[in-house]
């Protein structure tokens, strides 16, 4: 639905310039922005990070981490009310009321030391004035609204006992809590799976169409556009490259910039399947079976017993990547986790070839680390930031007795193979880029010369272009090497591009399982048809693919 160009926007952005600190590698991270968002109206703001997006959110807010980041110039109006002018006061009335934000990371947006009710709660206690027990029925409506399973329980536990997927709910809830006229939602949904995507995505449009709420959606999922946006501007280096009506920049890309990064979305029809016949199993699973207890102390008797896998068995061939895809709480990373020995499994047997891990001591399950390694999905929370990127790598061969010199000396060697300079073997992690950190990650993984690398969710925060890159990386050092890959992914175009087989979990158990174009060609199990129906844009196909962008 396009909003009735009469009436006054709800948020209207001229000649915007957000200066960087001296010594930047530019001067400003946002040059010139001009945009008008109606009532009604969704408007997405896409580019790669550093383009700028996320601070043009900010500075609507009045949130820039001043002074080292500050407004340059630029007029900046809500509902024809000058931002720019009001009071500190004035702008904590406004948000969360009547302008609100749905921010990247929950973790770190969200309080530790409060239950998700309380912070629910708080929004309403602000700005919406009324008995508590109104107030908590409110909350718990919310929560199942965006829709949480157990939302009461939900409401009494603390943001580490619920799924990162569940955090960004909560987010999305306190954010619609009162039907605000502008919502700035700031990748709101990239660490969801598909199901939740649609869902949210869903409840962002009604509350467009209910409300005549504005959107300004920031998002690298060119999926995500295609599915809501009415208008869409890209983009690059703080500049705007690109602007236009939806259909016009999805389906007629005129800039290069805006071409590759349309080039780089993962296909959503799998190659040809490799045969597989003949190759030795190098990983498999048996009757593998998880159970986390009831929460204890104040939630004890509200937190239920989770069964987060259940009687689940795979095998990986070498040469293989086997993906695992379901929603949040399916019990995919717990999987991960639990070959991994990251976890102690209830029962069942891993076998790492001949050898089951889950019988081994402590002791030489340290020994077998080095033929099984893991790829976490957040670089910066597992990379040591106190140490060099070199010492980084080089660390777990030190541990397994090599030669300090020699195990420097091959870090930066696969520095190199992971398409990095050398050079960067003496910086620290904070140095380097999202998509530069998860390359040192596999780097890392990479360094004990293992037989299997498991891999959660290694790129879902990354933009899409780097994201291509990643994936591409993998591709080409597991056929290089004869890695074999499990590959856990709430992301079902990526599944379809990287993995040769895939397994489809659902609350703890396969529900579907085989070769990938298999699978996504003829779905047997109606949950796989769910998923594949929910992913965002699975109905437009780009333009332009790979080097048909050049």
């Amino acid at each position: 639905m396009i909003a009735d160009r009469k009436k006054t926007p709800v948020l209207e952005i001229r000649d915007l310039r957000i200066a960087l600190p001296k010594g930047a590698d530019r001067p400003y991270a946002l040059d010139g922005l001009d945009l008008v968002l109606n009532p009604g109206e969704i408007v997405c703001m896409v580019g790669e990070s550093g383009s700028g997006k996320s601070l043009t959110a900010g500075a609507v807010m009045r949130l820039l981490p001043e002074p080292h980041v500050r407004l340059a110039g630029g007029d900046i109006r809500f509902m024809g009310e000058d931002i720019l002018s009001k009071s500190e006061r004035e702008m904590r009335d406004l948000r969360g009321n009547r302008m609100s934000m749905i921010f990247q990371e929950p973790m770190t947006a969200l309080n530790p030391q409060k239950t998700v009710g309380w912070q629910i709660d708080e929004v309403f206690r602000l700005h919406a004035p009324a008995d508590k027990a109104a107030r908590r029925r409110r909350a718990i409506e919310m929560l199942n609204r965006v829709h949480i399973p157990d939302p009461e329980s939900a409401y009494n536990a603390y943001p580490h006992q619920i799924s990162g997927g569940q955090r960004q709910r909560v987010m999305i809830a306190m954010a619609l809590s009162l039907s605000p006229r502008l919502v700035i939602a700031d990748e709101p949904t990239t660490a969801l799976d598909v199901t939740t995507q649609l869902q949210i995505l869903k409840l962002i449009r009604e509350l467009q169409e209910q409300d005549d709420a504005g959107i300004l959606f920031i998002t690298h999922d060119f999926g995500v556009v295609a599915e809501i946006a009415d208008q869409v501007i890209v983009l690059r280096e703080g500049e705007v490259v690109e602007q236009g009506p939806a259909s016009q920049v999805l389906n007629t890309p005129q800039h290069p910039y805006t071409k590759t990064l349309i080039a780089s979305v993962p296909d959503l029809v799998p190659p040809p399947p490799k045969p597989m016949s003949g190759k030795p199993v190098v990983l498999s699973g048996t009757n593998l079976r998880k159970t986390f207890a009831a929460r204890g102390g104040l939630l004890s008797g509200r937190r239920k017993a989770v069964v987060a896998v259940k009687d689940l068995s795979f095998k990986l061939h070498q040469g293989e990547t086997l993906g695992v895809v379901g929603e949040s709480g399916s019990g995919k990373t717990t999987v991960s986790r639990l070959v991994t020995r990251l976890l102690d499994a209830d029962g069942g047997e891993v076998n790492l070839g001949a050898q089951d891990l889950l019988a081994l001591s402590p002791r030489d399950m340290r020994r077998m680390r080095k033929d099984i390694q893991m790829v976490f999905q957040d670089p910066m929370a597992s990379l040591n930031p106190r140490k060099r990127v070199v010492d980084l790598i080089a660390q777990g061969p030190i541990v397994h007795g090599e030669d300090p010199l020699k195990a420097r000396n091959r870090a930066r060697d696969l520095l190199e193979l992971v398409e990095l300079s050398p050079a960067a073997a003496n910086r620290f992690p904070h140095e380097f880029s999202g998509g530069q950190r998860q390359r040192i990650g596999i780097a890392r993984a990479l360094a004990l010369e293992p037989q299997v690398i498991v891999a959660d969710e290694p790129v879902s925060a990354l933009d899409v272009s780097v994201q291509a890159q990643v994936l591409k990386l993998l591709a080409d050092l597991r056929d290089r090497m004869n890695l074999s890959l499990l590959f856990v992914t709430h992301d079902l175009r990526v599944a379809a591009q990287l993995c040769d087989s895939i397994i489809v979990m659902q609350k703890g158990e396969i529900v579907e399982g085989g070769p990938t174009a298999s699978v996504f060609a003829d779905p047997q199990h109606d949950y796989t048809r769910t998923l594949l129906s929910s992913i965002p844009g699975r109905h437009w196909t780009p333009p332009v693919r790979g080097t048909d962008a050049a």
